[in-house]
């Protein structure tokens, strides 16, 4: 698989702010990468720094194996993005915008492929709709149809839910999983959303304060084996000591209230088996092991001044 975006020591600093702080990560072609981040945490500024909309202090960007720096034009031909909210002419039919949108991209552009780009998006039959109809999902499609009318290879969303209810937002998961699938599109998806990004990304990275916590394949960086299992029993104070004199001791992690272990999810029943044996009370034991409860144990302000002490 080859590499389609690469970014080294990337830092953007605004008077005081350090708005991004020497980030590098990479995407390869085909991945739907999820840029995860607490909002402030920088994303937008990186993304803005991709489609060259802001300069950096210092760092590399290469694009298809190309500087954006030096390759400018060149690199943004290939690139479809969305920033926010898409900016469209409301008093027109999406047919005309995207044939206008074609016309300001020096493109000559066929009435079959534009309605070919709104069957895409599902909005072939509101064509001949005045935009300022739609519902902001429907806008939001539209303006990533806009942003193919190119054929790019690379697509850039930033925070593409914004706004949206619950079945827009199953649309917009929809339709970036068939862009990529489907269409063969490599698609970055900014996002704060993390139970969306965790449904249909294939790799992420996680900043915090413009800094990369961490970077990876969704499976490995939500492998089973770290699992964290918090039980809760009629008397945690005796389980904990319990737990301490025994073998399951090795999983135990700090926690300020309540039992904390990290384990592979398969250990799970025999821990349920042994706490019963002992004669516990157990009332609950709650697995977890999403990509929100990972992002908030990484972005917890005192576990993110540890590691940065480590």
């Amino acid at each position: 698989m080859s590499l389609m975006l690469q970014v080294n020591n990337l830092s953007k600093q605004f008077d005081s702010l350090k708005a991004v702080d020497d980030l590098s990560f990479t995407v390869n072609e085909g991945d739907v990468y999820g840029f995860l981040g607490q909002n402030g945490a920088g994303k937008s500024t990186t993304i803005r720094m991709l489609l060259t909309l802001i300069k950096p202090d210092s760092g590399e960007i290469n694009i298809f194996g190309k500087s954006v720096l030096h390759h400018r034009n060149e690199v943004l031909r290939q690139i479809g993005a969305v920033i926010e909210r898409p900016d469209l002419y409301k008093y027109l039919t999406a047919y005309d915008n995207l044939s206008i949108f074609a016309k300001l991209s020096g493109l000559k552009i066929s009435r079959k492929l534009i309605m070919d780009q709104l069957q895409m998006v599902g909005l072939a039959d509101r064509s001949q709709s005045k935009v300022r109809t739609y519902s902001q999902g429907m806008k939001q499609r539209l303006g990533i149809a806009v942003a193919l009318v190119h054929n790019p290879k690379l697509i850039i969303l930033d925070e593409p839910t914004n706004g949206l209810d619950p079945q827009g937002i199953a649309d917009m998961r929809n339709l970036i999983l068939t862009l990529c699938r489907e269409h063969g599109k490599t698609v970055i998806v900014s996002s704060h959303l993390l139970t969306e990004i965790e449904q249909i990304a294939n790799r992420m990275i996680i900043i915090h304060k413009g800094k990369k916590i961490t970077e990876g394949s969704v499976s490995e960086l939500l492998d089973p084996s770290h699992t964290i299992v918090e039980l809760q029993t009629i008397d945690d104070s005796k389980t904990l000591e319990l737990i301490k004199a025994s073998s399951w001791s090795a999983f135990l992690q700090p926690a300020k209230s309540g039992i904390r272990l990290q384990m592979n999810k398969v250990a799970i029943p025999s821990l349920a088996a042994w706490l019963t044996e002992t004669g516990t009370g157990v009332l609950a034991i709650n697995p977890k092991n999403s990509l929100e409860d990972y992002f908030l144990s990484l972005t917890n302000p005192a576990n993110y001044v540890e590691s940065a002490a480590n």
